[in-house]
Formats: C-alpha cells, sequence, structure tokens
C-alpha cells in the first residue's frame, strides 16, 4: 500500500527526490504521511483538493481489506 502511495505521487509531482512517505499503524487504522517539494505540493493536492481526495480514495479501498481506517496526510 505504501509502495502505491509512492508511486501515485511520484508521478504527478516534477522532483521525484523530494518524495517521502512515512506510515504510522496501530490496531485500528493506518496514517500515511506525504512529504513533497514546497513547489511540488500544489499538483498533489490539486483543484479544490480533487487530486489529494482521489489517492485517499483510492489508498482507502486497498485499506479496506486489512479491515483497518486508513488517512493519508500531504504536506512539504
Amino acid at each position: 500500500m505504501q509502495e502505491l502511495l509512492e508511486l501515485l505521487v511520484k508521478t504527478l509531482v516534477k522532483n521525484e527526490n523530494e518524495v517521502e512517505v512515512s506510515k504510522e499503524e496501530d490496531e485500528k487504522a493506518i496514517t500515511f504521511f506525504v512529504k513533497v517539494a514546497s513547489e511540488d505540493i500544489g499538483r498533489v493536492i490539486g483543484k479544490n483538493g480533487k487530486m489529494a481526495s482521489s489517492i485517499r480514495t483510492i489508498i482507502k479501498s486497498i485499506g479496506a481489506k486489512e479491515r483497518k481506517k486508513v488517512f493519508v496526510k500531504f504536506g512539504d
């Protein structure tokens, strides 16, 4: 799941080397923290947050198989 998230974000940004995806997990939830270069944050979030919402939907659907809540947080 983390690899897919990293692949999705890297296809959107110009500075692929700046992408960092970290993960925190407990028994009920998984939280992914995505860091990108400051000039790429707009590309990842998208217009009105639609790109970020789409990424979250994809990752949450995969997390549903594991019966855990999944959160994706973006930052620079």
